[in-house]
């Protein structure tokens, strides 16, 4: 792709359908789980994306083989029955969140020593909190620089199991990540939460997987998470289409005051990010839930303050949707999002203002005044949502340039070509 995407204006509202490709969170679940079950599993709808490559790279690493068809969207994996083949490894994962913290969790249940490792900018992303739990429950792991971030070096003789509490505040993927391991501890683990769980939508996406392939997650005791020791069987999974992508196409509805639907998804998805649509029925949208998708109606859109804790992978695209909305849009409770690809809030503050917005920034959040767009360059960061999310103001406005939008491979390669489909549908 070209160092720069220029944005066309549409020229008026977008009516069509679109059906984004399989949910990474999905897919990287689905493998974890899948790598540690009993017997061969097939996963259908698998996204092809630089994280979901890294996590079958690393677990490959591991000496778990997966047999991807990219083409077809497809995945065969030789589960290991909870016995990490590997007696070491050495895992380079990017900058892919949800792979190093899911292969630390896994790689505690190994007997060997494993070192997990990625770019510079995953050298400054938070994993101490994670780090600390696995030791806790009998494996031995560090922080490699002493940085509280990758590389990590996880020593480990299997899981021995017992109660430990672990962060609630900086990423749900820690909690997830031991969730999934936690079935092939010596002994029942039971995880207790410290302090305000974000993204809980994440973490009942994790029980719901794990449900998938026969394992249960006790929650009846408010802030423990017990799991006893148990096995997940191999099965048959088909991943649903990505709610955060799809969100960047109920936004073409809403900027466009057209009507969008998004093939695949229910309000019964796994996915906590179908919610968005609930913060663009606040602002003026219409929402249909048709059998086959759900549908977002356009309407004069209005300023709303929401928190958006719960599914912060969305705050770019709400952003986005605030600049042509009447009146302030307040984004508040994702102090999380500065610890992701890159510091989300700042980055927001600074592109928006690029676009000539007016915004305050505050710890946990934003609030965007609108004001008319300034044709700018838009950053990108290395993140993929600010690509995306972005690119939806140069839908209604003149001169918007995304850079480096190549940055999109790492969730959803294809997105301004589906993009361009879309919004061809009503021309």
């Amino acid at each position: 792709m070209t160092d720069a995407y220029e944005v066309k204006p549409v020229p008026g509202p977008v009516t069509g359908s679109a059906r984004p490709p399989g949910s990474k969170s999905l897919t990287n679940r689905a493998l974890a789980v899948a790598a540690l079950a009993e017997g061969t599993s097939t996963l259908t709808g698998v996204l092809d994306s630089q994280d979901t490559r890294m996590m079958i790279g690393g677990l490959g690493e591991l000496g778990i083989a997966v047999r991807a068809d990219f083409e077809a969207c497809t995945a065969e994996v030789d589960g290991c029955g909870g016995r990490i083949p590997a007696a070491s490894g050495n895992l380079f994962l990017e900058n892919s969140g949800t792979s190093i913290r899911f292969l630390t969790a896994l790689c505690s249940l190994g007997h060997g020593t494993f070192r997990l490792d990625g770019n510079d900018r995953m050298r400054k992303r938070p994993i101490v909190d994670l780090v600390e739990t696995v030791g806790q429950l009998g494996a031995k792991a560090s922080c490699e620089l002493g940085t509280d971030s990758p590389p990590v070096v996880v020593e480990a003789t299997g899981l021995a199991g017992g109660h430990a509490t672990i962060a609630g505040n900086v990423s749900s993927q820690y909690l997830s990540g031991l969730l999934m391991a936690a079935p092939y501890a010596r002994e029942a683990v039971d995880l207790e939460v410290r302090g305000e769980l974000v993204s809980q939508p994440y973490v009942d996406m994790t029980m719901g997987v794990m449900a998938r392939f026969g394992a249960a997650v006790d929650t009846t005791n408010h802030g423990h998470f017990v799991v006893q020791p148990q096995s997940y069987k191999a099965i048959e999974y088909d991943i649903e289409p990505d709610a955060t992508a799809a969100s960047y196409f109920f936004a073409v509805a809403a900027v466009t005051g057209g009507e969008v639907t998004v093939r695949g998804l229910s309000r019964y998805a796994l996915q906590g990010d179908v919610a968005f649509v609930d913060a663009l029925e606040q602002m003026g949208c219409r929402v249909e839930w048709p059998d086959d998708g759900i549908k977002v109606v356009g309407g004069p859109l209005r300023g709303v303050d929401v928190d958006m804790n719960a599914i912060s992978d969305t705050a770019q695209t709400m952003a986005a949707v605030a600049v042509f909305a009447e009146g302030p849009t307040r984004i508040r409770n994702i102090a999380h999002s500065r610890v992701k690809e890159t510091d989300r809030v700042a980055a927001m503050v600074a592109e928006l203002r690029r676009l000539g917005q007016e915004v305050e920034e505050f710890d946990d959040g934003l609030v965007i005044y609108p004001r008319p767009v300034t044709p700018a360059s838009v950053e990108t960061y290395d993140d993929h949502r600010m690509a995306m999310s972005f690119a939806l103001v140069g839908l209604r406005a003149d001169g918007v340039t995304i850079l480096d939008p190549g940055c999109t491979r790492k969730t959803y390669p294809r997105f301004f070509d589906d993009l361009e489909a879309l919004c061809g549908q009503s021309n």
